[in-house]
């Protein structure tokens, strides 16, 4: 099978193996002449990284390197970005790696010509429409990872340093101009980065499936990246050089991230907090979370998941398919409990009241209540 696509939704996708090569006509056609690429620190001085920057340096391309980008990104971070961007005379932004150096990116080139605080565009109501559309600059992605589909998103995830919430920055011209979705980027992914990415991905398939909304194209996404995730994520996580495998769980990617147009629920609720308070790997935090959601859930979304496991090829309906999640994070040697990462119950409490603020309970089949939210914190810690 060619794994090569040239695809327009929700962007423009360059996709298949090696296409990191046509990083100079992306630029090109983005209209960015003085490209900032945006990593984090882990990436600075990996071969991927140098491969990119000598991709555009080869091809006449002024481009500089900003990546003091911390796990969970928050607006220290984004204020050092928006620094470089404006000091380097930059007309757009690379945003390369996972979902902090890719969410991270994005924000740079949208704050660099706004005047408001970041805040002030967090995604509620229209608060958007505050922004200096005008002033937003081009922006090309390029994932490293396969899980967030940040590269194919319209909203960037920041943590407010100060008081530990993880906040949703939202406009139309966040989404990406050009993506370059190349698998072999992914191949030097540790396995517990490939299994935590891969499940961030199903997280954001199972919930848009499950979220009550109505969006049919996001619906069949999510189905068929569902079934990409089973069927190619353990292959990735026991051989990290299967290209079929890698390229697969990309495609899986940017669909979750499509799909949840649809919407989140309480999986990403409960992460949100978690990751900002104890600084968990989001993916990760997602998979421990899943069981105990599809438990509260399943009054309200089984005659979907009968229906999906029969497609999936699992059998027993939903409750099948709840055992499967369970097996499948068995297998990708998730822990059972947030305690084992770290998390305690002291600030049950806390968690509680920031789930039941975050914009993922919106989604949510069943309404999310401080007794039914905290009684899930209580079963996944």
């Amino acid at each position: 099978m060619n794994l090569t696509g040239n695809w327009t939704y929700p962007t423009a996708i360059k996709f298949g193996a090696g296409r990191i090569d046509e990083l100079p006509g992306a630029c090109a056609d983005a209209g960015i002449t003085r490209p900032l690429l945006v990593t984090d620190k882990g990436l600075a001085d990996l071969p991927i990284t140098r491969q990119a920057l000598n991709i555009l340096t080869q091809a006449g391309i002024e481009v500089a390197l900003f990546a003091q980008v911390d796990p969970n990104p928050n607006e220290i971070n984004l204020a050092d970005g928006v620094a470089a961007f404006r000091d380097g005379g930059h007309d757009g932004v690379i945003a390369f790696g996972g979902g902090s150096g890719l969410d991270l990116g994005k924000m740079v080139a949208f704050m660099a010509g706004q005047t408001r605080p970041v805040w002030d565009f967090e995604d509620i109501g229209d608060w958007w429409t505050r922004a200096d559309a005008e002033a937003i600059a081009p922006i090309i992605a390029v994932p490293t990872t396969a899980g967030t589909g940040s590269e194919v998103g319209r909203a960037s995830v920041i943590t407010n340093s100060q008081t530990h919430v993880k906040k949703i920055i939202f406009h139309p011209k966040v989404l990406p101009r050009v993506v370059i979705c190349d698998p072999e980027l992914t191949v030097g992914m540790p396995k517990f980065i490939t299994a935590g990415t891969g499940l961030d991905a199903f997280a954001h398939c199972v919930e848009a499936f499950s979220s009550p909304h109505y969006h049919p194209m996001s619906q069949g996404i999510a189905l068929e990246g569902m079934r990409l995730v089973k069927e190619y994520l353990p292959r990735a996580y026991a051989d990290g050089t299967d290209i079929e495998a890698r390229a697969h769980m990309m495609s899986a990617a940017a669909m979750g991230s499509t799909a949840f147009q649809k919407g989140l629920g309480a999986i990403h609720a409960l992460s949100h907090p978690i990751g900002a308070i104890y600084g968990t790997h989001h993916g990760t935090t997602n998979a421990v979370c899943m069981p105990a959601v599809l438990e509260l859930n399943a009054t309200e979304i089984a005659d979907r998941f009968d229906k999906a496991a029969a497609y999936l090829g699992i059998e027993g309906g939903f409750d099948g398919f709840r055992d499967f999640v369970q097996r499948l994070n068995d297998r990708l040697n998730v822990p059972r409990r947030l305690s084992e990462m770290g998390v305690g119950r002291d600030r049950i409490d806390d968690l509680t009241d920031l789930a039941l603020t975050d914009p993922s309970c919106g989604g949510n089949p069943v309404t999310l209540t401080r007794e039914n939210v905290r009684a899930l914190f209580d079963k996944v810690i």
